[in-house]
């Protein structure tokens, strides 16, 4: 069973760039979480 390497190079930058966002976003929104913990105690 051969791998076909084309689908792999169609999809790596999509997924770079989903990783790369769910990173940030991910960041931000932990921040946000926190400064609401933060702001209720």
């Amino acid at each position: 069973m051969d791998i076909d390497f084309r689908v792999a190079i169609v999809l790596a930058p999509i997924a770079i760039a989903a990783g790369w966002a769910i990173f940030n976003i991910g960041a931000a929104a932990l921040r946000q979480v926190q400064g609401f913990l933060n702001k209720d105690a």
